[in-house]
């Protein structure tokens, strides 16, 4: 279990050589490899060492975490090509790898609160050091408040619980929330933020028009699913409460995801547009989570795993485009089947995988979602119907928009695409789509 965090903590010294951009970059994909390989069995914790183990829930958040932070660091040729800071930038993609690795095998909720909070220095320093307008030091400071005072009271929950039980290792916890409210209401808010859900949203979209490429992805296809993550954790420990008041989370989530839709129809920047679908697609999970059932649970999982990897994709395409055409405007952005064809392709394979068509992961986690949300109440299946109509019209609403009509008579030149965004593209859409074919996996 520590042998892959050793790994990842012995590249950083990697990052004060010259050259070695390329050298981490193929360490971390090749790690990635080799803890695909070593799953050991399907129930229960594994590997577990001290204070740190993985179940099966965990060990496919952190296999997204290795994929994710590996393509970040293809995706960012650009910081390497003009030699800004590059090896900072590998020493913080690591280091957010180790926080990242920490806090979804931690065993203890303390150790998983302090590792949950850390994630976010890295991310702070990677909008604040690499990202592209002046505003990015109100977008990091967004990020950290809305974060940090929403998940302070938690910290207090916690020492709360340990002066009455004495441990704070998850097997060992009991239904606490029966003792009194405002642990369940502190507990459940905490991750709620970092979801985001709707209310509790607006650093996410701010966070990422101002963020690089790198700190987009993190965002969409990793942190976004701590938040889930935590939440199911949890859950056994408010589950005495959490059948009393989950309605009211889940009637907000769901609501507030169609009202999220709504507001993605108005969106002129592409990068918005992709990061309020995020918020629409993370209030099913929560509905999902708040269901407390099994097909809410596993469901959630499949669709933070789908969404992480498209969300993600998105992206890196919206950058492609902000490279050659220097705005991520939908008023400039149009007509880009004509500039670049082939890149066309990627733009329609994971639009489609957005708006959950099969064969991608989306639509294996949408449909158990809506099993699980339908059978806790037949009344959600209206959110539920607009929910998943409304995103199919923004996601084609964006895909026509930036590809079809007139392009824009400013751009005089436009390469179609280069090696390196074609296979980062394909190491997106590709894992969405074949574990579709492997939808049993998830649901063992």
């Amino acid at each position: 279990m520590l042998s892959y965090m050793f790994v990842v903590l012995f590249l950083m010294p990697l990052c004060l050589l010259k050259n070695s951009w390329w050298l981490v970059h193929s360490m971390m994909f090749l790690l990635s490899f080799i803890y695909m390989i070593y799953f050991y069995s399907y129930c229960d914790f594994n590997m577990i060492s001290y204070y740190f183990g993985f179940d099966y829930f965990s060990f496919s958040l952190i296999l997204l975490s290795f994929w994710i932070c590996s393509l970040m660091i293809t995706s960012s040729g650009s910081i390497y090509l003009s030699f800004y800071h590059c090896n900072f930038f590998i020493f913080l993609v690591l280091f957010l790898m180790i926080m990242l690795y920490c806090s979804f095998s931690s065993l203890n909720l303390l150790s998983f609160y302090i590792f949950f909070e850390s994630s976010l220095i890295p991310t702070f320093f990677l909008i604040l050091g690499w990202g592209y307008q002046p505003e990015r030091l109100q977008a990091g400071v967004y990020l950290i408040f809305y974060t940090l005072f929403a998940s302070l009271p938690l910290l207090l929950v916690l020492f709360n619980v340990y002066y009455y039980i004495n441990t704070l290792y998850f097997p060992l916890l009991i239904d606490f929330s029966s003792y009194y409210f405002m642990f369940y209401v502190f507990m459940i808010l905490a991750f709620l933020v970092k979801m985001p859900m709707f209310l509790f949203h607006l650093w996410l979209p701010k966070a990422h028009v101002e963020a690089p490429i790198s700190g987009s992805m993190i965002l969409a296809g990793v942190l976004l699913k701590l938040g889930g993550y935590g939440i199911f954790r949890v859950m056994k420990v408010i589950s005495f409460l959490g059948l009393k008041f989950n309605c009211f989370w889940l009637s907000l989530g769901l609501s507030g995801g169609v009202i999220i839709s709504f507001i993605c129809f108005r969106q002129v920047d592409l990068s918005s547009l992709i990061a309020y679908s995020s918020v629409a697609h993370m209030s099913m999970v929560i509905g999902g989570l708040m269901t407390m059932n099994w097909w809410g649970c596993l469901g959630s999982l499949s669709l933070m795993i789908g969404h992480g990897l498209c969300s993600s994709g998105l992206f890196c395409l919206s950058n492609i485009i902000y490279e050659r055409v220097g705005s991520r405007s939908l008023l400039i952005n149009k007509g880009m089947i004509n500039l670049m064809p082939s890149m066309s392709l990627w733009w329609f394979l994971l639009s489609s995988s957005n708006m959950a068509a099969p064969p991608s992961l989306n639509l294996v986690g949408e449909l158990s979602l809506l099993n699980g949300i339908i059978s806790w109440s037949l009344l959600t299946f209206l959110c539920l119907i607009f929910l998943s109509f409304f995103s199919a019209v923004y996601t084609l609403y964006m895909y026509s928009y930036s590809q079809h009509g007139s392009f824009y008579s400013g751009i005089y030149t436009c390469s179609i695409g280069y090696f390196r965004e074609y296979h980062l593209l394909f190491l997106h859409w590709f894992p969405l789509n074949v574990m579709c074919l492997s939808g049993d996996y998830f649901f063992i």
